[in-house]
């Protein structure tokens, strides 16, 4: 059974920057069109944005401008550059697949906290 797994995260100021990495727990696995997720305390996973297979992009309005989706399909990994982050970004963020979502995995906690 195929899991994502998140890393990256951790506490940071507001105004700063954070890079996030995503890859499947087995190694040999294509990542197919991604997304990234995020869940606030109390909240339920709400997309921030996502990445087809060749490199197209879309994102939410809370994030667009500020966070990168992006992609290294030699290494079957997937990227969420976060800038300019506000303590609303506070979260843990996932990674899952945009097509039948799969089991979420672990996450990686990010705090923006002064």
């Amino acid at each position: 059974q195929v899991q994502f797994v998140e890393s990256g995260g951790g506490l940071v100021q507001p105004g700063g920057s954070l890079r996030l990495s995503c890859a499947a727990s087995i190694s040999t696995f294509s990542l197919p069109s991604m997304a990234w997720y995020r869940q606030a305390p109390g909240n339920q996973h709400a997309l921030v944005g996502t990445i087809t297979r060749g490199g197209i992009t879309n994102y939410a309005d809370s994030v667009k401008g500020r966070f990168t989706i992006s992609r290294d399909n030699t290494k079957e990994t997937v990227f969420l550059e976060m800038n300019n982050v506000q303590p609303e970004d506070t979260a843990v963020y996932y990674c899952n697949q945009v097509n039948g979502l799969r089991d979420w995995g672990p996450g990686t906690q990010v705090t923006v906290s002064s």
